[in-house]
């Protein structure tokens, strides 16, 4: 597999120095993407990154995830108006140990083969330099105004800017091009690649390796993925799509990806998942004929859920989803989990009822209009109930003398009531 040409065909290529393609048609290449540990678990903004490594070693080359420990203790100025927190060690260890359980998943680190790859963190030989001896060995190698026609030095210090840059920040690249010359010198790593505000970063990098040593390195970076309607790819109202099912659950995670726009799954299909070019084809192909089917945006959501998830989950949030916008049954809902329950029900109005009520058995009409708040009325609970227009826990309800017992309980816990079509209450037995 032509590893440039994979990336070129599915729009992941923003930048590439001249030669990059020659160097990996010519030998077993090792390359390096830099991960930003500031929290423990990756975020769908990081999968770009994360499938260039994975696509790269599929083309037989040797991808190394470098945690930037010492560079997460400084914070990157790159696209930022602003310094970031800084962590510290222990932090960092805890964030770097669970970025790689994340990362066993689309990367093979156990095979033993030459291309098996590598998880590094550049606190390890950072944290040995002073002072003294980073400005004497690396900042003499670059001059001021090399550095300061970086983009991201430029903006941080234009007219425009509302707050300057420290020398923290604006060290950084030098930072950053120390590990590359380390990766270089100790791992024979030729090639960084990152997202397209990483480019002046990397090619210093380049550039340090070049006046250093006197050696040959490469950059290539991808666009930065972002939405047709111009917000912000891989943000919610509730703020980051994690990989860790604590943080994101699969249901909301299968969502995001099942409501992109039929312009972005079009675009992300590619990116984000492992279909061939004949196979993305002939889906969208599919998708132009019967967009309302929502073919293109369903396969994604597969893909991507079970990638990262695992086909358990991915099938879990689909079952979710009926329940809430199909023809989910009292069956489906008894086999989510509690946490995909929660999910799917977020935001629905909650309203606590006893246990010890529940465990004797209180008529229908009594609990919906009286123990709890559900229905104003028990004339109106009386007319929803005779249109047909109750049900609990996805059972129709045709009984106004129904009595209700802990029976109905769904992990012992929850009573979902359903008035109408569209609008959902639970009852949370204390």
């Amino acid at each position: 597999m032509n590893f440039v040409e994979e990336l070129r065909w599915r729009g992941m290529i923003h930048d590439i120095m001249p030669g990059t393609e020659e160097q990996l048609q010519k030998e077993l290449t090792t390359a390096y993407v830099g991960i930003d540990p500031t929290a423990d678990s990756l975020h769908i903004g990081h999968l770009v990154g994360v499938m260039m490594l994975k696509h790269l070693q599929l083309a037989g080359h040797k991808p190394i995830a470098l945690i930037g420990g010492a560079t997460g203790m400084i914070g990157d100025p790159s696209g930022k108006s602003q310094e970031r927190n800084l962590l510290d060690e222990d932090t960092l260890r805890h964030n770097q140990n669970c970025i790689k359980a994340q990362l066993n998943k689309f990367l093979d680190f156990d095979s033993g083969e030459a291309n098996a790859a590598e998880l590094v963190n550049n606190y390890d030989w950072m944290k040995e330099f002073s002072f003294l001896e980073f400005i004497r060995d690396i900042g003499k190698h670059l001059t001021v105004n090399y550095m300061m026609s970086k983009d991201s030095v430029k903006k941080r210090l234009g007219e425009d800017a509302k707050v300057g840059m420290s020398f923290t920040e604006f060290s950084y690249q030098l930072v950053q091009g120390t590990d590359f010359l380390h990766l270089y010198q100790s791992k024979n790593c030729k090639l960084q690649m990152g997202g397209s505000d990483q480019w002046g970063n990397i090619t210093t990098g380049t550039e340090l390796i070049r006046r250093k040593v006197s050696g040959e390195a490469f950059a290539l970076t991808c666009p930065l993925i972002t939405k047709a309607d111009g917000t912000k790819f891989g943000k919610t109202e509730s703020g980051n799509v994690w990989l860790d099912s604590k943080l994101t659950s699969p249901y909301k995670f299968y969502q995001f990806w099942l409501n992109t726009s039929d312009e972005d799954a079009e675009r992300y299909i590619k990116i984000f998942t492992l279909l061939t070019r004949e196979e993305v084809a002939d889906l969208v192909a599919r998708h132009k004929e019967a967009p309302h089917e929502r073919g293109l945006q369903k396969k994604l959501a597969e893909e991507i859920t079970v990638m990262v998830h695992s086909r358990e989950d991915y099938e879990m949030a689909v079952e979710a989803s009926q329940i809430l916008f199909g023809r989910g049954t009292a069956e489906n809902l008894k086999k989510l989990d509690e946490q995909t329950f929660l999910s799917v029900f977020e935001g629905v109005p909650q309203f606590s009822v006893s246990k010890a009520e529940l465990e004797a058995g209180i008529n229908v009409v009594e609990l919906l209009s009286e123990k709890t708040q559900v229905f104003p009325s028990k004339g109106e609970l009386r007319r929803t109930i005779k249109g047909n227009g109750l049900s609990i826990n996805k059972d129709k309800i045709t009984d106004p003398e129904l009595m209700v017992n802990k029976d109905f309980l769904i992990g012992d816990k929850y009573i979902l009531v359903q008035k109408g079509k569209k609008n959902y209450f639970l009852l949370l037995a204390e």
